[in-house]
């Protein structure tokens, strides 16, 4: 117990340091077991965590529930001896990633948008990752202030929406972010800016005030795009960021990928849909797996999603029913099924 001495002045405490809780994250796959109270399941662990590290906050492991292998939060991050296995049709460029290459780090799959890989780097490993294997250290649009990145986007005025994405773009400082705004000045045909994060969801302190004053002050549009899966990965802390954004100017949405064991039930889906309404997020896409080397393990058949969603139709309201769809490569937009 921590007494104040007489007449001293008793604060608030400040938003905990971002950078200093994603370098305390849990990266050793024995140490997470431990803290969850499942030292047993041990010696079922893949060699070298099957290639792909562990990394994830510990406020994300205080979510999960001790004692229990099959928390739907612990499933998503738990190197698993089944990634290992080499599975037909499970490649390690899914969904085209390196055919739509325009620039150092710029990604051009749809009219009028263009997608940069921003930062290799994400505050949580996600075993289902479909860019698991992506070659990060070739392709970084933020290298050099993103000036290859920029100079295709100024040349290029059919772009009207940029997208970052990652790893996760909120991996970077907020002035490495500046340096990207301070770039778009003067490219009137850039009306938009999308940011797909995990980061709110996993490691809500990253949305601080100097984040929060500069996606303020951009004289866009703002969408952020989360990423969510389970009605359990929100809490009062992920609440607070949500609103953060919010106040400052961004409509919120969220894209879950449909995992087998984690949330491929009507219950928990539609439980998930009405969490992040509460947090002021809405529904936006229900994403198939894509089809990476090391997550066929995870996969739903196309004939229980689709169920799952009219299940989702008659229980929910519209706004509340994702999108389901699939991403394949050459495609002009998402596929919905």
């Amino acid at each position: 117990m921590i007494t104040a001495s007489p007449g001293a002045r008793i604060t608030s405490p400040a938003l905990a340091d971002w950078r200093q809780l994603w370098r305390d994250s849990v990266t050793d796959s024995r140490e997470l077991l431990s803290l969850l109270e499942l030292n047993h399941l041990a010696d079922r662990l893949p060699a070298d965590d099957a290639g792909f590290s562990l990394r994830v906050p510990r406020g994300f492991v205080a979510r999960m529930r001790p004692g229990n292998a099959h928390d739907p939060l612990l499933r998503q991050v738990l190197p698993q001896l089944a990634e290992m296995e080499q599975v037909p049709g499970f490649t390690t460029d899914a969904v085209g990633d390196l055919a739509a290459r325009e620039a150092q780090g710029v990604l051009h799959k749809y009219q009028g948008r263009a997608l940069l890989i921003a930062s290799g780097s994400c505050a949580i490993n996600c075993r289902y990752c479909f860019r698991r294997h992506f070659p990060y250290g070739d392709e970084m649009a933020a290298a050099g202030q993103w000036r290859q990145a920029l100079e295709h986007v100024r040349q290029d005025t059919s772009i009207n929406e940029l997208i970052l994405s990652g790893g996760d773009p909120l991996a970077l400082s907020t002035s490495k972010l500046e340096e990207l705004s301070h770039g778009l000045a003067g490219l009137t045909h850039i009306i938009r800016l999308r940011i797909h994060t995990r980061l709110p969801i996993v490691l809500p302190e990253r949305i601080d005030t100097p984040f929060t004053d500069w996606l303020k002050s951009l004289p866009l549009q703002k969408v952020v795009v989360l990423h969510a899966n389970h009605a359990n990965e929100f809490d009062d802390s992920v609440d607070a960021a949500c609103a953060r954004m919010r106040d400052a100017g961004a409509t919120l949405l969220n894209q879950s990928v449909l995992l087998r064991g984690i949330n491929d039930d009507a219950d928990t889906l539609a439980a998930l849909s009405e969490r992040m309404f509460a947090a002021g997020v809405l529904p936006y896409y229900l994403h198939q797996l894509d089809r990476v080397q090391g997550a066929a393990h995870f996969e739903v058949s196309d004939a229980q999603a689709q169920s799952l969603i009219e299940d989702m139709r008659g229980r929910l309201p519209g706004y509340l029913v994702p999108k389901l769809v699939r991403e394949v490569g050459g495609d002009p937009s998402k596929r919905p099924l």
